[in-house]
């Protein structure tokens, strides 16, 4: 993989981990009735979205999305459990494995 491929991957990551972010503040803003939370939340989706695109540059847009979207879920629902005090059930961390192992697998895997 070269140092430009690379990168792509780390904007992926950070594009990502931005999507927790804005969902989160999404929340925090009680249905876009609070102010700075709902600002928080469309300026970190800019980032995230402009991240995403960077990453697409290179990366295959199938592969990029499934990561983009998974990083979210796996993200958003470890918030909500220790954040947000949301149920933790060992169905519940069962599928939140399963989803980390296919983004895990869609990076190992990728060309």
């Amino acid at each position: 993989m070269n140092r430009e491929t690379k990168m792509h991957w780390i904007y992926l990551l950070f594009a990502g981990l931005l999507e927790v972010a804005w969902a989160f503040c999404m929340k925090q803003s009680d249905g876009f009735s609070k102010p700075l939370p709902s600002i928080a939340t469309v300026l970190l989706m800019i980032a995230s979205f402009w991240l995403l695109a960077l990453a697409l540059k290179d990366l295959p847009m199938g592969t990029a999305y499934a990561v983009w979207t998974g990083i979210g879920a796996v993200g958003t629902a470890i918030i909500g459990i220790v954040f947000l005090r949301e149920s933790a059930d060992a169905a519940k961390i069962f599928c939140i494995a399963l989803i980390a192992i296919g983004i895990i697998g869609l990076k190992v895997f990728a060309k």
